[in-house]
């Protein structure tokens, strides 16, 4: 994975006066499943158009598989494909007569041959004459990958493809990626679900225009060089409120029955417990996952911004 289909360095942009993007630069190797998180309004799919060639940045450098992303923009655009939050399929056709019609539209050699291949590779065959208007939103999210994937791409652009999606679908969704990215089909996808970017090679952090972390997930987590301990017992809203006026305590959480407690200081965390929880409470060290590390992440430049 040494081949770099995504190499982009510095890119800033504007609308009006507000910054979007900030100094962003992000690598990305052949055959890799790059995850891309962040609140809603960060700046992710402003990013995506960029690195696609989409919208010109207002400054910076890069190259999407090996062409300019200022000057080669409409080569770029026919080598990759790219599924938007909100697909719109005609909903009076069938999978099949969408898939045909699109492959007219971006003229599509021997396209009768190539819509059979894509109906097939996603399991949409069964179902090719089925209306648009019908469709669930995983089969609809499965014809969108179809869609994009008509023309061959070397690289996906996959904006928050598994939106509003069950979760027996987003499973087999990234069951198809992980085939794509085993035939060499790099992919970039933006998602909110944890449980997805920990399926990916590695994943990128962006809050408010700012690439905070990118990277394999252990390295992101080990960065941040955080102690998490889980508390078991009764009074767990109580003693969270109680553990949150300590300003050791980076983060509190509640799952279920478990309360789990994350600070970068261990020796301090160790000695506020022992103060603060009442005997009986059951008190283990955990693993830090990944949004324990991203929500520090995010609050630290929080308080750098506001201080």
């Amino acid at each position: 994975m040494s081949e770099l289909c995504i190499d982009v360095r510095g890119l800033n942009k504007h609308f009006g006066e507000k910054h979007v993007v900030k100094d962003f630069s992000l690598q990305i190797g052949k055959g890799e499943i790059q995850g891309f998180l962040g609140p809603n309004g960060s700046g992710k799919t402003t990013s995506i158009r960029m690195m696609c060639g989409l919208i010109t940045p207002d400054s910076g450098s890069g190259h999407c598989l090996g062409m300019d992303i200022f000057t080669q923009r409409e080569l770029i655009k026919q080598r990759i494909g790219y599924m938007t939050q909100h697909f719109t399929l005609w909903e009076n056709l069938t999978i099949r007569e969408n898939l045909l019609f699109l492959a007219r539209l971006h003229n599509i050699k021997q396209r009768q041959q190539r819509v059979e291949t894509m109906l097939a590779e996603l399991g949409l065959t069964s179902r090719q004459n089925q209306l648009a208007k019908f469709l669930s939103g995983g089969w609809k999210q499965r014809v969108a990958l179809a869609a994009c994937m008509l023309h061959q791409p070397a690289l996906l652009f996959l904006d928050e493809p598994t939106a509003g999606v069950d979760p027996k679908a987003r499973r087999e969704f990234w069951q198809t990626l992980h085939r794509l990215s085993d035939e060499g089909i790099s992919i970039l996808v933006s998602t909110h679900y944890m449980d997805e970017a920990q399926r990916c090679h590695k994943v990128a952090y962006l809050s408010y225009g700012n690439l905070l972390a990118s990277g394999t997930i252990e390295s992101i987590i080990k960065a941040q060089n955080l102690t998490t301990m889980s508390i078991r017992g009764n009074g767990l809203t109580e003693l969270e409120n109680k553990l949150q006026r300590f300003s050791a305590i980076e983060q509190t959480v509640i799952f279920g029955n478990t309360l789990y407690v994350t600070a970068r200081d261990k020796q301090g965390l160790a000695g506020i417990l022992a103060q603060a929880v009442p005997s009986g409470h059951q008190v283990c060290k955990v693993e830090t996952n990944l949004e324990d590390a991203f929500t520090y992440l995010m609050k630290s430049h929080d308080d750098k911004n506001n201080s």
